[in-house]
């Protein structure tokens, strides 16, 4: 069950990293659309480094890796329509549950990026159905697997949640004082929080559970109580303290194996095939024509 987990989060990581590879695609390609590019974007003493130059070194750097991840998802939604392949809205909307529950930010989910994963994550699905496409995996084969691992395909109840966590009971108390006052939770978590990775987030924490490592049984026992839009008084944790707001409550969910009948099959199937989850296997039944000349040899 655990190397399942695994590579249920190595496969997050994947898609994080494609989701910035996005980020920076927009951001590159936005900017080669500028004519202004001899504009001074830095200075450094005397020296500057203009428009040009930053995109010279982005393109030197990550276009191959762009130009690849763009070629990979037009493959994919060619390949999808010529085989008649269509993933289901709950499909997307059942993995984007299990990102944003059971991996949360720690593998690179933030709510404001929920369009760019939801997209990324129907495009991975579509990928592993059209690498699957001619695999057969026995009813039975299937249903046991599910009950082997019944625990992946169920959630436990969820909070997403926001934390100040700084050193003494004296600076929680003025911290919940200011909140209580008007101030901004996100404003004090990034000015106050000794937790620097959430601090740089305005203090957000993802969801958490009964299951996540990181608290202890206490803390989600206080952030239970909560109200959405409510905060907590102090929490005191083993060698600080921390104030914690709810922005949302997700209840558990245990899904039927009928639910998750097409997963297990392509998870299966995957196994079977002992082979990666990319999309150059496919690359062989388009034409493409590069103008990017050394990709091609690739």
């Amino acid at each position: 069950m655990k190397k399942e987990r695994l590579k249920r989060e190595k496969l997050w990581i994947v898609i994080a990293g494609l989701i910035l590879m996005n980020c920076l695609t927009v951001a590159f390609f936005l900017s080669k659309g500028d004519t202004g590019n001899n504009e001074v974007v830095a200075k450094v003493g005397k020296e500057k480094i203009t428009r040009q130059d930053w995109l010279s070194e982005m393109e030197s750097r990550y276009g191959k890796e762009i130009l690849s991840e763009l070629v990979d998802q037009k493959i994919i939604e060619t390949a999808g329509e010529k085989y008649g392949i269509k993933i289901p809205d709950r499909a997307v909307e059942r993995e984007l549950m299990i990102v944003k529950t059971m991996y949360g930010s720690s593998n690179g989910y933030q709510s404001a990026d929920e369009k760019k994963w939801r997209q990324q994550i129907k495009n991975n699905l579509m990928l592993e159905e059209l690498l699957t496409r001619d695999v057969n995996v026995p009813e039975k084969e299937m249903k046991n697997y599910y009950e082997q691992n019944s625990r992946q395909f169920r959630l436990p109840d969820s909070y997403h949640i926001s934390k100040i966590i700084v050193k003494t009971k004296k600076e929680a108390e003025q911290t919940l004082k200011e909140l209580e006052q008007g101030s901004s939770f996100s404003v004090l978590a990034m000015e106050r929080s000794i937790d620097e990775f959430t601090a740089n987030l305005g203090g957000d924490a993802g969801y958490v559970n009964e299951e996540s490592e990181h608290y202890s049984k206490e803390f989600i026992n206080s952030i239970k109580k909560l109200k959405p839009g409510k905060w907590s008084k102090p929490i005191k944790l083993e060698d600080s303290y921390a104030i914690v707001t709810v922005h949302e409550f997700v209840e558990g969910k245990e899904y039927a194996y009928k639910e998750v009948k097409d997963q297990i099959r392509r998870q299966i199937a995957l196994e079977q095939m002992d082979i990666p989850v990319s999309a150059k296997p496919l690359w062989s039944e388009t034409d493409i024509e590069w103008f990017y000349g050394e990709l091609e040899a690739q």
